[in-house]
């Protein structure tokens, strides 16, 4: 993810079949630090499918914490 900073817009969204893809379901829109928050409180089943996208990429929660 190339925007990194804590006030950064972002989507959160949880993608059905993970990086397979399916439906897409947003989960917020809004600063990264309060996305990452969010995305935390999720069950580990859920992150599997939690992706964050900024105006210039799209990374999946769990390569983003585990960077």
């Amino acid at each position: 993810m190339r925007t990194t900073f804590s006030d950064a817009s972002v989507r959160l969204y949880h993608l059905e079949g993970g990086t397979e893809g399916g439906a897409a379901t947003t989960l917020f829109y809004g600063p990264l630090s309060q996305a990452m928050d969010i995305a935390a409180q999720q069950t580990e089943i859920v992150q599997e499918g939690l992706f964050l996208a900024t105006d210039n990429d799209v990374i999946a929660y769990l390569d983003l914490i585990e960077g």
